[in-house]
């Protein structure tokens, strides 16, 4: 997917003069009730970044039913995140965190046609972070709160020419904290040091440099971490198939998480073998486990339950559970590659 082309073409619709974000708006205790409220973009289709909202990208994004995705980030003037080592950076209050999600009428030209479907915004407000979803009607011209969720139909042509139609599922406000939840609170998923160390659309200076430089972030050390990109042929298969299980799986499957109690922990740098799954028998076997009896069997992914989980569509068995109607086989693939090569 040339996601550069993408950006391109929506930069080429035009923008209305620039006004600043709203601030004080996105910290209100009511959430506003359309998206165009908090004035994050320069026009009125959400295509276009208000001046100080930045556009970033991830080395291994989240499988959302293939799904592009465009992520931005803004915060307070005279502000800046803090950098961690481990999880998603500090960010101050005020921060807001923008996902839209969107599908070109035909991958084969991604640049043409696209729908935004969705906005999501994560607000770091004093007492924690707040998500909200907002659902953009056909014109493309605004985007109104939805707490509840909503089923989208979506139609599209595949990059291998094959007509695809789904119901987009926008997640209600609980499957947002559930999914978010880490101690009991929620907070965001992809912008960590390793996820952010690689260059915009994966080309140039490292945007956690580039961040730096422009005072966004502070205390960068000499040599971050970087998280593997999953769809680098290049790097080793252990090492892509564990960042995608970490951004797909790991922020519920942690020692903080909704799935905590499972004691099967997915986060790339989980240094236990048995707690990555590896001969690990589940903590409840329930049908979800297909009649298999270990999370991943070493040299085996038909019988690792992990395996059995992420190829299945099936309500009760799939993982994971939020965030898809569809089966991603590149991801499945890529994890089944890896557990073969196991021993």
């Amino acid at each position: 997917m040339k996601r550069a082309a993408i950006l391109a073409a929506l930069l080429l619709i035009g923008a209305s003069p620039a006004r600043e974000v709203d601030g004080a708006r996105l910290l209100a205790d009511e959430a506003a009730p359309v998206l165009s409220a908090y004035r994050l973009f320069a026009d009125t289709a959400g295509r276009v970044p208000a001046p100080g909202v930045v556009r970033y990208t991830l080395n291994t994004p989240l499988f959302s039913d293939h799904a592009e995705k465009f992520r931005y980030v803004w915060l307070p003037a005279g502000t800046s995140a803090t950098y961690t080592p481990k999880g998603v950076l500090e960010f101050p209050v005020g921060t807001t965190i923008v996902k839209s999600f969107a599908y070109p009428a035909d991958f084969r030209a991604p640049d043409k046609d696209i729908r935004i479907i969705e906005t999501r915004l994560l607000v770091r407000r004093t007492a924690g972070w707040v998500p909200l979803s907002y659902v953009w009607n056909a014109a493309q011209t605004e985007a109104v709160l939805k707490r509840a969720g909503v089923r989208v139909p979506v139609a599209y042509v595949d990059a291998a020419g094959t007509a695809k139609q789904l119901d987009y599922a926008v997640p209600n406000i609980n499957q947002c904290k559930q999914c978010h939840q880490q101690d009991g609170a929620a907070v965001p998923i992809g912008p960590t040091a390793g996820n952010l160390n690689g260059g915009l659309d994966g080309n140039g200076e490292s945007q956690l440099a580039t961040w730096a430089a422009t005072g966004k972030l502070t205390g960068l050390p000499a040599a971050p971490p970087r998280l593997a990109r999953w769809d680098d042929s290049a790097a080793p298969i252990a090492d892509r198939a564990r960042a995608y299980l970490d951004v797909n799986c790991g922020h519920c499957h942690s020692p903080a998480g909704f799935a905590s109690n499972s004691g099967l922990y997915l986060q790339h740098d989980e240094p236990d073998p048995a707690h990555q799954g590896i001969g690990k028998r589940p903590v409840a076997a329930g049908r979800g486990s297909g009649g298999l009896l270990f999370a991943i069997a070493p040299g085996d992914p038909d019988a690792s339950i992990l395996v059995h989980r992420m190829a299945s569509n099936e309500p009760g068995v799939m993982m994971p559970q939020f965030g898809r109607t569809v089966t991603h086989d590149e991801g499945v693939e890529l994890v089944r590659a890896y557990v073969a090569e196991l021993k």
